[in-house]
């Protein structure tokens, strides 16, 4: 069986970076043709510099037109900022090449979300909601013969991580869910901006977009799709002196009596057959330093029982790589499973530690 040729539009970015170093290394994939505004006529080893000196690394990228980039691909990788893409989209949808986009731009079903959280029109709107949503552990079979797929945002992954197995239970009908959560800088991309600087950054915390930002409404419809109901949601991102990584904690008020054991049940029954997700054992905190540079997420679960009013609060706590489960790494699990394979493959290998 011949390799399945991959072309990539936008080449010059970090999730770029992680789609080539995950993809450069497998025997079934051929890298057809990467194409980008920036770098153009530099190797992608003089460009994404862990790959300098690499025998596979000196793809040219080019400043080519999308048909061009996709004229002898089977699958193209979108990895461009949002509007932008769009209007690449346009250009490829009659082609016959399969797109995985990694940008905003199809990821919400409503015309009123992206026009509120992305910008005050969509080039294409008549595609909200043809784009099937690219997590696995929500929508593994639809990914599997679909076209086109949107693949998650990285604050709407991790945080939607640990929402699935309670929305899937219905536990999350007319819940007010509270998340607070913390990422990296590399999830501001890679051209140097204040929120990024590393004097500020290194030795900093802080909140920013403040109970509105742009993945807010991704992660209701996330949550909605799988079980939930009349969810709000209150979510304050924080930026971390991280480079890499997320950690969301998001709290709500049960609505049944359901002990800790029982929650703890759910996740480990709705995750089981997801071997890169582990739902940690009671009592131990995911950390973001053990899903480092890989696709892993971990999981976990604490419930508190008020000594006066017998309500009960569940905390969950997910960790992530903001690049790889967040970004490019569920990018080619959906990439995987619509060639046949686990999701997991290629990608099933232990974080960095420490």
């Amino acid at each position: 069986m011949g390799k399945i040729k991959v072309s990539i539009i936008g080449g010059a970015g970090y999730g770029a970076a992680e789609l080539l170093r995950h993809l450069l290394v497998r025997e079934d994939v051929e890298i057809s043709r990467i194409s980008s505004k920036d770098y153009i006529g530099k190797t992608i080893g003089e460009v994404h510099r862990s790959f300098y000196g690499l025998e596979k690394a000196n793809i040219i990228i080019e400043d080519i037109s999308p048909k061009q980039c996709v004229a002898d691909a089977d699958f193209v990788f979108l990895a461009m900022p949002h509007i932008i893409t769009a209007r690449v989209a346009m250009e490829l949808f009659d082609e016959d090449v399969r797109i995985i986009d990694l940008s905003g731009d199809f990821r919400l079903s409503q015309l009123e979300d992206y026009i509120r959280d992305y910008a005050p029109e969509h080039p294409c709107p008549e595609r909200l909601g043809t784009f099937v949503y690219g997590m696995p552990e929500l929508n593994s079979e639809a990914i599997k013969t679909a076209k086109h797929v949107a693949s998650p945002g990285c604050f709407a992954t991790g945080i939607a991580m640990g929402l699935l197995p309670l929305a899937h239970a219905g536990l999350l009908k007319g819940a007010n869910v509270r998340t607070v959560a913390m990422t990296g800088s590399s999830g501001s991309g890679v051209r140097p901006v204040p929120g990024t600087h590393h004097p500020i950054r290194a030795n900093n915390l802080k909140a920013y977009k403040v109970l509105h930002h742009q993945h807010r409404a991704e992660i209701v419809q996330t949550i909605n799709a799988a079980g939930a109901e009349n969810v709000s949601l209150d979510f304050i991102p924080v930026s971390a002196p991280l480079v890499r990584g997320i950690l969301a904690i998001s709290q709500l008020d049960l609505p049944e009596k359901m002990d800790e054991e029982q929650i703890q049940q759910l996740y480990e029954e709705y995750y089981g057959e997801h071997t890169t997700v582990v739902v940690m054992p009671l009592g131990q905190s995911p950390e973001v330093v053990a899903v480092k540079n890989s696709v892993r997420v971990e999981v976990g679960i604490t419930v508190r029982i008020d000594e006066v009013t017998g309500q009960r609060t569940l905390a969950c706590i997910s960790a992530i790589d903001n690049l790889i489960k967040g970004g490019a790494g569920q990018a080619i699990q959906s990439f995987n499973l619509m060639t046949g394979k686990s999701a997991s493959y290629g990608l099933d290998h232990p974080a960095l530690w420490p």
